[in-house]
């Protein structure tokens, strides 16, 4: 399918061919959410630990006498019943990550830019480039162009000067196309591609 290629101030810039196998599949939101799931389980710490009675620093010193109290019969103060006592079957570090096949990535995907291109919410841009720093040029740019919540995929190396105006703002991530992923596609409302990350997607899911 074609779609128009824009710059940065509004003009057009001719038009791109989308390959309708990375960009025109129908939307699999059962993939979606697996693909989603699969991120965010990776991305967890895995670092949530508590002690066992044995790693608490108390005395191990026998609190009362086995019989005649009326009471249970207890051997220390770390049991996981007293206050400051260790506690029982709590979390220990450990990953989060499982295996998910590199086929059910890709078609996810393909699938999530396929959403956005359904969803009218794909834009094609000429460059992500721009000849100062200033944030507030950008998002000056931006807002001509209707873009709020928006992420920004470019080729292989992003340019220096819009990566680091564009982090300033609010809403607004920049990804080289190898950092394009499900999850921050779907989480923003518009999906900027360059033409140089058009074809190294295409490239790299075809």
């Amino acid at each position: 399918m074609k779609c128009p290629v824009t710059t940065l101030d509004n003009q057009q810039a001719g038009e791109i061919e989308l390959n309708d196998a990375v960009f025109g599949l129908p939307v699999r939101k059962d993939i979606l959410a697996r693909v989603v799931d699969w991120q965010l389980a990776k991305r967890r710490a895995g670092t949530a630990s508590t002690k066992t009675r044995g790693e608490i620093n108390a005395s191990t010193k026998k609190i009362y006498r086995q019989k005649g109290t009326g009471r249970a019969r207890h051997g220390a103060k770390s049991a996981n019943i007293f206050r400051g006592g260790g506690r029982a079957h709590g979390p220990r570090p450990r990953s989060f990550e499982y295996a998910l096949p590199k086929k059910v990535r890709q078609l996810g995907l393909r699938t999530a830019l396929s959403a956005k291109a359904a969803e009218g919410r794909l834009m094609v841009l000429d460059q992500a480039r721009i000849d100062t720093l200033k944030t507030k040029d950008l998002r000056q740019r931006l807002d001509v162009l209707g873009l709020g919540s928006v992420l920004v995929v470019d080729g292989a190396q992003l340019d220096e000067n819009f990566s680091l105006a564009a982090r300033n703002i609010v809403g607004i991530d920049v990804l080289p196309q190898i950092g394009a992923n499900v999850h921050d596609i779907l989480r923003h409302d518009y999906l900027v591609l360059t033409k140089d990350a058009v074809e190294a997607l295409e490239a790299r899911l075809t």
